[in-house]
């Protein structure tokens, strides 16, 4: 592998440019896999019964648990890998990521069999019921198996976005896009292969083949950042890996929870709400594709500057990821607000439904101004050693924060109260957890530390960490940003 391949550049240039070139790329890869699934209730609700899209909503909620562990793996292998990148070590980068890939796949494969057996029982807590309950688990027993290839993608873009490469990290869950659009439609519809909800199914597997292959291509094949497994080093490096995919999954997992409670109150307004909630969850996933892929964009921004030692650059890169985000939620509120009633009639929604739908283009979408400042605080606290906080606030939030407003404006809203609860839930928590991060970047200070002198053609740097880094100071010293910094 090229020294290039792993150049720490995220510790130079604009912090706002970063961000938002990492944002953009990870955005279009992931719209492109929210757009198929939105695609995909579009196509189920064309063959006009309410069951099959009410039974989407209940699998979805099932595997949006599963994917959230897949999620917070994937968190701890890009600080990790980032981390190791901004101090400069490719052997370790390397170690880490194989034994991140290692431990994931153990642990997806036996989260996945639990919940194959259990998926039954786990629909009825939901409230899922008669033909509905029947379809969902359908669903689930074809595509829970493939959970850890969604897990190996996932892992693999997070990789490549540790190093930097947006571009490629695009590419993984932009080809499962891409292939999904293509072939939902032959597999679902009388004209194809007529299989209806199994056909989504079916190509939901193959997709996540396809992305996994993808990716772990671009990760070895490109930029050789995957190490051979060892159980030696995977044993040793487990415990620094878990010490952020603890927390790390446990806050993913309390997203999921608070989706599943609000989902089993909107299932007592029957087939029609849920209906409405699961277009409303999709409608969430692609037209807020931007803010979930800041979340994982500014890890590593983050995970480099911190271990190059670079401190003033969290804090930059934390002011502008908030920034970033409330412009992307304002743009994207009006919008939704302009398009209410195009996609009630696109998707069919009637009564229930359609106020669920209402509510969210009008007040719930903007309450993502909130939602999108927790998932950047989250990022910071992640990446920066505090990953317990994360999981502190996201479970006040969804474990706290929603069941007591369920208790509190359930039954005095309708369908459309599980809205308001969301929103209200995530202005309260969100709003919290950005003061705090805001305050905790601040007070980061650089710890004593051995600033061994460069060789001579390359310019001393104040910042360094004092590690073994390959990063270029001397291309920072030409940027008049790290300059600012250096004499700060």
């Amino acid at each position: 592998m090229a020294e290039q391949d792993i150049d720490a550049r995220f510790t130079r240039g604009s912090t706002m440019r970063h961000v938002a070139v990492m944002t953009a790329t990870a955005s279009v890869g992931l719209m492109s896999l929210f757009l198929v699934d939105a695609a995909n209730l579009f196509y189920i609700s064309l063959l006009g019964q309410t069951e099959l899209a009410a039974a989407i909503g209940f699998a979805g909620t099932i595997q949006f648990f599963m994917i959230s562990i897949s999620i917070g793996l994937a968190i701890a292998a890009t600080a990790t890998v980032s981390r190791a990148v901004g101090a400069g070590d490719r052997s370790g980068a390397r170690r880490l990521a194989a034994s991140a890939l290692t431990v994931l796949v153990s642990v997806l494969t036996i989260a996945a069999a639990l919940v194959w057996s259990y998926r039954d029982a786990a629909l009825s807590l939901l409230g899922a019921s008669g033909d509905a309950h029947a379809i969902a688990s359908d669903f689930l027993a074809i595509v829970l198996p493939s959970l850890p290839l969604l897990g190996i993608a996932m892992v693999a873009s997070g990789l490549l976005r540790s190093v930097g490469d947006a571009k490629r990290a695009m590419y993984v869950t932009l080809s499962g896009g891409v292939f999904g659009a293509l072939l939902d439609p032959v597999f679902i519809f009388d004209w194809g292969f007529g299989l209806g909800v199994e056909g989504a199914a079916y190509v939901s597997v193959l997709g996540r083949v396809l992305v996994a292959a993808v990716g772990l291509f671009y990760a070895i094949g490109r930029h050789d950042l995957i190490g051979r497994i060892n159980l030696r080093g995977t044993l040793g490096d487990t415990r620094t890996l878990l010490a952020i995919a603890g927390p790390a999954v446990a806050t993913q997992l309390s997203t999921p929870f608070g989706n599943a409670y609000l989902t089993s109150t909107v299932a007592e307004y029957g087939d029609q709400a849920v209906a409405g909630w699961a277009v409303v969850g999709r409608i969430t996933a692609l037209a807020f594709g931007g803010i979930f892929a800041l979340s994982g964009a500014v890890g590593p921004i983050l995970g480099q500057n911190y271990g190059a030692g670079l401190y003033p650059r969290l804090r930059m890169a934390y002011r502008d990821a908030l920034i970033f985000a409330a412009c992307y939620v304002t743009v994207v509120w009006f919008i939704l607000f302009l398009l209410t009633d195009p996609l009630i009639a696109a998707f069919g929604l009637d009564g229930p439904g359609a106020e669920v739908l209402t509510a969210f283009t009008h007040f719930g979408a903007g309450s993502f101004l909130f939602t999108a400042a927790l998932f950047v605080s989250n990022a910071a606290f992640n990446n920066l050693g505090k990953p317990t906080w994360s999981t502190g606030f996201n479970w006040s939030r969804d474990a706290l924060a929603v069941p007591l407003l369920v208790l509190v404006l359930s039954g005095l809203m309708g369908a459309a109260g599980v809205v308001a609860i969301q929103a209200l839930a995530s202005l309260a928590i969100g709003g919290l957890a950005a003061a705090t991060a805001w305050r905790f970047v601040a007070t980061i200070d650089p710890a004593p530390r051995d600033l061994t002198p460069f060789p001579s053609s390359t310019p001393s740097n104040p910042l360094s960490s004092g590690r073994s880094a390959q990063v270029t100071f001397a291309e920072q010293d030409q940027d008049p940003l790290a300059k600012r910094e250096e004499r700060g």
